[in-house]
């Protein structure tokens, strides 16, 4: 994508094709409040937002050039295997956020000689007229926790809710989430409730206005 009309393009399709404003933002790797606004100006949205007037502070990452090559996606999953490669002798199960957390993750798994699984957060449900409080899922299809030392892999960190939900998702189920690595972090997040945080980009908003520093 070259420029916001490319995003706004891309939102009204997603949009058009069923998807909640969580799976939107998920997709386009931005905030869910600028999902909202990119679907409010495509026109597809019917509800407004604080933002639509001034338009959202968000950085978009457009990692496709990664993604749609799995030579490139095996040798970026390897690089952030090697950041967690010092992270624990004992941990045995890698941990990928859905959706592109997921062929990340499996790399990291294969690299690191560990069992994998998923979880499908809560942002996927949630949409402008929809809180999205169902709980997030484990797949059944993977591996499961079982009280087992965990590294959790996701493809770009935004706010920090979703890694923060896994984290105590892994919790809950009697796992111990070891650490956590992602592509890019837009927010210069260094741990998620005591567990270190790896990013191979971090992405650093430089601004003068209060509103951007502020973010």
């Amino acid at each position: 994508m070259k420029n916001i009309d490319d995003l706004v393009d891309s939102a009204a399709d997603l949009a058009e094709r069923g998807l909640s404003k969580g799976e939107i933002a998920d997709e386009l790797n931005v905030s869910r409040e600028t999902a909202s606004w990119l679907v409010e100006r495509s026109g597809t949205g019917t509800t407004p937002t604080s933002t639509t007037a001034s338009g959202p502070h968000d950085i978009h990452v457009d990692w496709s050039a990664v993604g749609r090559d799995s030579n490139r996606l095996h040798h970026v999953g390897c690089a952030m295997a090697d950041l967690l490669s010092k992270q624990g002798d004992d941990v045995d199960l890698t941990i990928g956020i859905e959706k592109a957390g997921a062929p990340l993750a499996t790399t990291v798994a294969r690299e690191l000689d560990t069992d994998l699984g998923t979880y499908a957060p809560t942002k996927h449900q949630w949409d402008d007229d929809d809180s999205g409080t169902s709980d997030g899922t484990f797949s059944r299809n993977f591996a499961q926790i079982r009280g087992r030392d965990c590294y959790v892999v996701d493809d770009t960190i935004t706010s920090g809710n979703t890694m923060t939900e896994t984290v105590d998702a892994i919790r809950e189920q009697g796992g111990n989430p070891v650490a956590c690595v992602v592509l890019a972090d837009k927010r210069g997040i260094e741990d998620i409730r005591g567990v270190p945080v790896y990013s191979l980009l971090q992405v650093i908003r430089v601004g003068s206005d209060d509103e951007a520093a502020e973010e």
